[in-house]
């Protein structure tokens, strides 16, 4: 059964393909490769982020408050029909503990709730929950459909401890047109010079050993949203374009 709810400390690294290589050579020793990764070796993830017409929500977060919040519509395939299951996640920032609530819908019922505001009937009394912690949020905040975001996933849990996870996503897309998960996989590379997104996610401290292979190659921690970075490039490309139709009309 899925994982409906997550708590735990989220650490975030850039890193180049050959720090990333050596972390991997590394990593074997002491975790394993999330199951959905042991196929193919990574996984895709297709996200749609919601936020008002005045980009409230990403503005907020962006302020860095000791609580923020942000809704997102996941997806681990392309739906190609109204009733292909799908993810609606409300995740939390609370003092620096993320917490991720999630309900299953279909394709389908999650438009009619966002759109119309159609709860949809759900036997399973946690999925109930979280949806009305989404009603709650969307009565706060009129969002829509703002930012599609796309990356390929490799992840892995340690051997001794389900709860740490170490990940790294690549190949972030982004767009902002076509805002829909069944539109496809298509966008702008949020990512320069080939960098790659680890994350740390645990419970507690992370082990030794972690900390003392990030020192040894020079990694250090760094503050990273993929929907905030988004949303910084977007302002600054609207600020460029405004100042480039300015001295055209001067």
């Amino acid at each position: 059964m899925p994982i409906k709810t997550f708590k735990r400390y989220e650490v975030k690294y850039l890193v180049t393909p050959d720090q990333y290589r050596i972390i991997r050579s590394e990593l074997d020793k002491y975790m394993v490769l999330d199951k959905f990764c042991r196929k193919k070796g990574s996984y895709m993830i297709y996200n749609v982020y919601f936020d008002t017409e005045n980009d409230d929500v990403i503005r907020r977060s962006l302020a860095k408050p000791y609580y923020k919040e942000k809704l997102r519509m996941r997806s681990y395939t392309i739906p190609v029909s109204g009733e292909e299951e799908v993810f609606l996640e409300l995740k939390k920032k609370i003092g620096g503990i993320v917490t991720k609530r999630r309900a299953i819908l279909t394709l389908n019922q999650a438009n009619n709730f966002l759109k119309n505001g159609l709860i949809p009937d759900c036997d399973d009394y946690k999925d109930r929950q979280v949806l009305a912690e989404i009603a709650d949020f969307l009565s706060r905040y009129p969002a829509k459909p703002k930012v599609f975001i796309s990356y390929e996933r490799t992840a892995f849990f340690a051997k001794d401890n389900p709860e740490l996870r170490v990940s790294f996503d690549e190949n972030i897309l982004t767009r902002r047109d076509q805002v829909d998960l069944s539109s496809g996989d298509f966008g702008t590379d949020l990512l320069a010079d080939d960098r790659i997104l680890m994350e740390v996610k645990c419970e507690g401290h992370i082990p030794l050993w972690l900390c003392q292979l990030l020192s040894q190659l020079k990694i250090y921690k760094t503050t990273f949203s993929k929907y905030g970075t988004e949303y910084k490039n977007y302002v600054k490309s609207r600020s460029e374009q405004r100042k480039y139709s300015q001295r055209k009309t001067a």
